[in-house]
């Protein structure tokens, strides 16, 4: 004890000064160091937080372009394919259109023919009357002076008759 009174100190002196420094620990501790350990370890939580979120921002932007590439890809593949199928179309519709023109040509010379026979055929009935007629006229001209009228009248008939028969046939 010599000792501490040879430093001056005194032990209620020293008692007070401690229970003074436990209290001012204490309440510093409480009221100081407690939100500033939880502010503390917040940021800690947020920092930490924000390289994880960064770590998956790199992540999902690397996914990102592998994916971007993959749809790109898909999107070429895709117009290779529809411009395959455009061609067959197109190839398809040009034989078709060119087939039913085709058709359709036919169509309209065949019925033109028809119209045409028809035509013949009326044309060569009309020129069988007509050279009916003439001959006709013309047998009555010259059996006028050589035959009666009775006479005339039938070989006239009998003429025509065999005219027509050869014009049918």
């Amino acid at each position: 004890m010599e000792i501490i009174q040879k430093f001056g100190l005194e032990a209620k002196l020293f008692l007070f000064q401690l229970v003074n420094f436990l209290i001012i620990v204490f309440i510093l501790k409480k009221f100081l160091y407690a939100p500033l350990k939880k502010t503390l370890d917040e940021r800690k939580c947020k920092i930490e937080q924000s390289l994880q979120d960064a770590k998956n921002a790199k992540i999902a932007l690397e996914n990102a372009g592998e994916e971007g590439k993959k749809i790109i890809s898909e999107a070429k593949s895709n117009a290779e394919t529809l411009t395959a199928a455009m061609k067959v179309s197109i190839e398809e519709t040009k034989e078709n259109a060119t087939f039913e023109a085709k058709r359709r040509s036919e169509q309209i010379i065949d019925d033109a023919k028809q119209k045409a026979e028809a035509e013949f055929e009326n044309m060569n009935k009309q020129i069988g009357k007509m050279s009916i007629d003439i001959s006709g006229k013309v047998i009555s001209k010259v059996f006028s002076s050589l035959f009666t009228d009775d006479e005339k009248q039938k070989l006239v008939s009998r003429a025509l008759e065999k005219i027509d028969e050869k014009i049918t046939n």
